[in-house]
């Protein structure tokens, strides 16, 4: 029996020999090397047609579009050219730098400085010649921003991808940049566009334009501090505030950080308490699209949505190989130690010195104290929802040892994997209430529909009763 078992595995394992010789033979042989060049230069040729039909179909839409437009506006790009023709002022044309880094002339109108010229420019008028632009092929209506030349170098390796394509008039950085979600480079958000590009995923930029027209452009330079209702905040980009506590950390104070929403502004304007903690905290960051619609409506632009959720994994990438600890405090029991597992999965170097869940009462808050001052750690999250996450930290900050504690929200609840979050074109738009919503209809519909409304009113009572800049009220300081 032993003897027919060798037998039959010694044939078994001639036979594989000889499939494995020919196959090597196939492939390596000269008649197999042939075919294998043959293959790539097929496949190579079929990709190159696929993207160049797919580029000419995107070419065709562009080319019609400007078409029905330019026929559509005629009346108004002639009597505009018309007018400052007369008037002797040129189609103004600025040097930009389009695909495979060939220089071009944007066409567009020098509007004057006067009312009429301000209503004008605020309509767009003076952008339409560029539909001159994209019939002639050197722009489309959606890709990356037309720079000067000069500006973002081919020669940076994030920049590079995005001479691939035709520059457009809205484009993945335009949106988020209005979304004040702009928390990559613009050469990085480009490449991620060219990427990923698809006419599909053109049209639904082109949806996704629509809401950030309405909020305008984010302004980096705008003020380092602003007042929303009486709260005061640190108007910081993300990665300004990212610096910001990783100063801290190493400072020699201890320090709260607040995150404010239109949600905890209502809570704040009936809790004289919680606005006292507000503002003795040393950071308090806008979060969510009500804060920037809010400084919209003031005149005092938010520079970015600095919320905990997307500052979580920039703030644990700064932090790794710092041997800076992060105690987690809140959520349902299990919750905690879920997010330490995502950190230890997507930031191993990350030091974690402990978690609590947020279900203890008043006789074992002593001992969760303790436990938190030794643990060592440097930086505390609690996620026990606005205000008392925020009031719990500024009672026993102290007490806990940490150099830094930061009031997080649901942040748990999603990188527990327990709620998830709204997809990233939802939060271009600005609408990740509306996800949330979603999610939890009957918690939510209240906060978002009623609250946000009534945030948004005591906004514009504000602002009737804040005087504008050049009058006699404002020159009085009154």
């Amino acid at each position: 029996m032993n003897v027919q078992l060798n037998d039959a595995r010694s044939e078994r394992d001639d036979v594989a020999v000889d499939v494995l010789r020919d196959d090597l033979y196939r492939r390596f042989s000269g008649a197999g090397l042939k075919r294998q060049r043959t293959r790539r230069l097929f496949q190579g040729l079929g990709w190159t047609l696929f993207v160049q039909t797919l580029s000419g179909v995107r070419r065709a839409l562009d080319l019609l579009v400007a078409v029905v437009l330019f026929r559509f506006l005629s009346p108004v790009i002639v009597l505009t050219f018309l007018v400052l023709k007369l008037k002797g002022v040129p189609t103004k044309r600025t040097p930009r730098v389009g695909r495979f880094c060939e220089v071009f002339e944007e066409f567009s109108f020098a509007l004057p400085d006067s009312r009429l010229g301000r209503v004008l420019t605020r309509l767009k008028v003076h952008r339409l010649p560029v539909l001159l632009n994209i019939a002639r092929g050197h722009m489309s209506f959606i890709g990356p921003r037309a720079v000067n030349p000069g500006e973002l170098s081919p020669r940076e390796r994030a920049a590079r991808r995005r001479y691939d394509v035709r520059p457009g008039l809205i484009g993945l950085w335009w949106i988020r940049q209005r979304g004040n979600v702009n928390f990559d480079s613009e050469a990085e958000i480009d490449s991620e566009y060219v990427e990923s590009r698809s006419i599909r995923g053109d049209i639904g930029l082109g949806f996704r334009a629509l809401p950030a027209m309405f909020y305008g452009k984010s302004l980096v330079a705008a003020a380092d501090s602003i007042n929303i209702l009486g709260i005061d905040v640190n108007n910081l980009t993300m990665t300004e505030s990212i610096e910001d506590i990783m100063g801290r950390l190493d400072g020699p104070n201890q320090a709260q950080v607040c995150f404010v929403n239109a949600d905890c502004a209502n809570i704040a304007y009936r809790d004289a308490e919680y606005t006292r903690v507000l503002t003795r905290a040393p950071l308090t960051l806008a979060d969510g699209i009500g804060m920037k619609l809010a400084g919209k409506l003031l005149a005092t632009e938010i520079k970015q949505n600095v919320n905990g959720t997307d500052l979580f994994p920039r703030l644990c990438d700064a932090l790794q190989g710092t041997n800076k600890g992060i105690f987690l405090l809140g959520g349902r029991p299990g919750v905690a130690e879920k997010v330490s597992g995502w950190i230890r999965e997507t930031y191993p170097d990350v030091t974690l010195s402990g978690q609590h869940h947020g279900y203890f009462s008043p006789e074992e808050e002593e001992n969760v104290v303790n436990q938190i001052r030794d643990s060592g750690a440097a930086m505390l999250l609690v996620a026990f929802g606005a205000p008392r996450q925020d009031t719990w930290i500024n009672a026993h900050l102290q007490d806990t040892g940490v150099k830094v504690a930061m009031g997080v929200g649901g942040l748990f609840d999603f990188y527990s994997g327990q709620i998830s979050r709204a997809p990233q074109w939802l939060r271009e738009m600005g609408f990740e209430w509306l996800y949330r919503f979603y999610q939890e209809p009957r918690r939510m519909w209240r906060r978002y529909f009623i609250g946000n409304a009534v945030f948004l009113t005591r906004v514009l009572q504000e602002r009737i009763k804040k005087p504008r800049p050049g009058t006699e009220a404002a020159r009085a300081g009154v």
